[in-house]
């Protein structure tokens, strides 16, 4: 079963906030529980995954995941009113989520996925079964990326969920749901892919 988890932010600086008065949304899909387990380090990348050349040394983010923003590019992306709400014991593995809880739906969370050693080797097992929706993005700077999802939410509630490959066998997941107003009007995956592009920076800064 696929755990959802909740994003309630507002990316104003990514042009994705319309903000209206605050809404319970539902929750991004997660990872967890959904992919093999284990697998043999020969099973790395798998056909059609591709590889990551130069792979990023992440524990320092799987105990701190809130430094996967900078303070600046919190407050860039949502405002000066944001709040970090770290959840390093989370099941998928260690997350950050960021709020400002005085508006809609829109949001982001970064996850450090742990369930797995397949990185996107999973992600790409489960196309057209576990994720009918699945959407290969450009790789940022050599590191692939895939948005994917049990549903395809990003008309009809303006979310996506998107991973980036760290590793052959480690991934990190970038959760983004666009505000109300935004919804069929932006991509939310073209944001998570701008945020993934944030947090990368900072990946490659601790390595």
């Amino acid at each position: 079963m696929i755990r959802r988890i909740v994003v309630l932010l507002c990316v104003s600086v990514l042009a994705l906030a319309a903000c209206t008065d605050r809404m319970d949304g539902t929750a991004s899909p997660s990872t967890s529980g959904s992919q093999p387990t284990t697998a043999p380090s020969s099973a790395v990348p798998g056909p059609g995954v591709p590889k990551v050349a130069n792979p990023l040394d992440v524990s320092h983010f799987r105990q701190a995941p809130c430094d996967s923003l900078t303070a600046e590019q919190g407050q860039e992306l949502l405002g000066p009113d944001v709040t970090t709400h770290p959840a390093v014991d989370d099941q998928a593995g260690p997350t950050c989520r960021w709020n400002v809880p005085a508006v809609s739906q829109a949001g982001v969370a970064v996850t450090y996925f742990k369930t797995t050693q397949l990185g996107l080797t999973g992600v790409y097992r489960a196309k057209d079964t576990v994720y009918p929706f699945f959407q290969p993005l450009d790789p940022i700077d050599g590191y692939p990326t895939v948005a994917f999802g049990q549903i395809d939410e990003r008309s009809t509630k303006g979310r996506c969920l998107l991973a980036l490959g760290t590793s052959d066998t480690q991934q990190v997941d970038i959760a983004i749901s666009l505000s109300e107003g935004n919804i069929g009007k932006k991509d939310p995956c073209t944001a998570a892919h701008d945020v993934a592009a944030k947090v990368l920076e900072n990946l490659r800064k601790a390595n």
